[in-house]
């Protein structure tokens, strides 16, 4: 992540490390040690732009996190529209990414190798979740480089919640 400071966050396959650039020796610097996602977030990040093409599980998540019907506070809205980015600051804080398939984008807009699964992977190793809105993430086997699918990742009880919704909507057809 690059803004006032250079970030690069790693996983090599035992949790997830947050190394700063240090300008002054031109290195990184481990700043954010074994980082965890939260296991529930309070923050929603996906483009509301394209809600009229959303399938009826998306929309009702979305809806479910502005108007809850268990009285509890809604989720608030941040969405950058970058994936880095958004994702960047759905690990420390917790809650939900969406880009999921929509009427436009029947497969997804962002690519498996080099957006889901690279993304899925730091979620899952800070001990979160990926869904593909059939599958966990990671059990995606491209079959060409340029390939798309949707995602949603995130804390694990807000992954729980997509997918409780898309478990319902295949018991119904």
């Amino acid at each position: 992540m690059y803004g006032s400071s250079c970030m690069l966050v790693l996983s090599t396959g035992n949790g997830v490390n947050g190394f700063t650039l240090d300008p002054s020796i031109g290195e990184f610097i481990l700043t954010h040690p074994d980082i965890k996602v939260p296991k529930k977030g309070k923050i929603y990040s996906t483009n509301e732009g394209n809600a009229q093409y959303w399938d009826e599980p998306t929309t009702k998540y979305v809806e479910n996190s502005k108007f809850p019907k268990d009285g509890s506070s809604p989720k608030s809205l941040r969405y950058i529209g970058s994936m880095a980015a958004d994702v960047h600051r759905t690990l420390p804080y917790g809650g939900i990414f969406l880009y999921p398939a929509d009427k436009k984008s029947p497969n997804g807009k962002l690519r498996v190798l080099y957006e889901v699964l690279p993304m899925s992977y730091l979620m899952e190793q800070a001990g979160g979740q990926a869904f593909t809105g059939k599958q966990q993430a990671l059990e995606l086997l491209p079959k060409k480089i340029h390939e798309r699918s949707p995602i949603f990742l995130g804390s694990y009880d807000d992954i729980e919640e997509i997918k409780a919704l898309y478990a319902a909507e295949e018991t119904k057809a």
